[in-house]
């Protein structure tokens, strides 16, 4: 065998084990429970308390729920006292768990010295970082965004960057001293990719992803889990609402599914479907998904389903 087909052979062996590789790690991803299994008392061996924003519906709530289903007692954040009080009771009746309220509106400034006031006596396990903004369902190019002066300034999505890292400044000394915890960043799958139409929000998703994933390699080593978890479509009041189906998924089904992938890695779609969709997502060249006629389809298939709304905010 001459030089050229050892190489060759050579070159055409690794091309197998890499790919090889990549799809028993795929494969992982459709076994959850399997490959990433936890304990049942596994929450609360974390702490006593669970602290969610942007609580009052769709995934913060579900989480709320979720977390307080598994024993723990939870902190529910959000800008709407009606809606958090209702919440709270209903958590409360339901699983029997502690519910503390607090209301404050991450769009203004100075909030986190009076919500680490609040939260300064208690034992937190779990950190769901929800809140986010979507300024309009409907996809449109920068320049046609209805209040371009709110999207692009920092009223809009920016407004939500600092209360990640400011929530983990808050509850990550207090895990860092325990030597465990769990803290989940809420990012989206469009920031797979640089994602036309939705420019500014999949550009403030992909700070979700790189913070979470820069903590994690910051603090794994001392027990904590630090992950960004990045669905597709739910049927929340920032997706309209739409029906459920193999690939929108209920908030509350898709948190079942996401707490499965805890143990899975700094990045996680969580659920099947959606890890699907990334993988498509990814393996697409960009130049056939920024297609013109492609975009216009995409314009198009969301105002079918939706009607245009104002700035949406959780």
């Amino acid at each position: 065998m001459d030089f050229m087909e050892l190489f060759f052979s050579s070159l055409g062996a690794a091309v197998v084990v890499y790919y090889g590789v990549k799809l028993l790690l795929f494969s992982r991803m459709l076994f959850p429970k399997r490959w990433f299994p936890l304990s049942k008392t596994f929450f609360i061996s974390m702490g006593e308390w669970a602290v969610v924003t942007g609580a009052s519906e769709g995934i913060g709530r579900a989480y709320a729920f979720a977390l307080a289903e598994r024993g723990m007692n939870v902190v529910i954040m959000s800008r709407t006292k009606e809606t958090l009080n209702q919440v709270a009771k209903e958590i409360g009746e339901t699983t029997g768990q502690r519910v503390k309220v607090i209301v404050t509106d991450f769009t203004k400034e100075n909030v986190f010295s009076e919500i680490e006031d609040q939260l300064k006596d208690l034992n937190i396990g779990v950190l769901v970082n929800n809140v986010g903004m979507l300024p309009s369902v409907i996809p449109c190019r920068f320049l046609d965004s209805a209040d371009l002066d709110q999207v692009s300034g920092t009223s809009a999505v920016s407004h939500f960057l600092p209360h990640k890292t400011s929530m983990c400044k808050i509850i990550l000394p207090g895990m860092e001293n325990r030597g465990k915890g769990v803290i989940v960043n809420i990012s989206s799958g469009i920031a797979s990719i640089p994602f036309p139409l939705y420019s500014m929000y999949a550009a403030s998703k992909v700070f979700v992803e790189r913070f979470s994933q820069g903590l994690q390699a910051e603090y794994k080593a001392k027990g904590i889990i630090i992950q960004a978890v990045a669905p597709f479509g739910i049927s929340t009041r920032m997706a309209a609402y739409q029906k459920p189906n193999i690939v929108t998924l209920s908030p509350e089904d898709f948190v079942k599914s996401s707490l499965q992938y805890l143990r899975a890695g700094d990045k996680t779609n969580g659920s099947v479907c959606h890890t699907v969709l990334d993988w498509l997502l990814q393996s697409i060249p960009l130049k056939i998904l920024y297609a013109e006629y492609l975009l216009h389809i995409l314009q198009d298939y969301v105002k079918k389903r939706t009607a245009l709304k104002a700035p949406i905010s959780t």
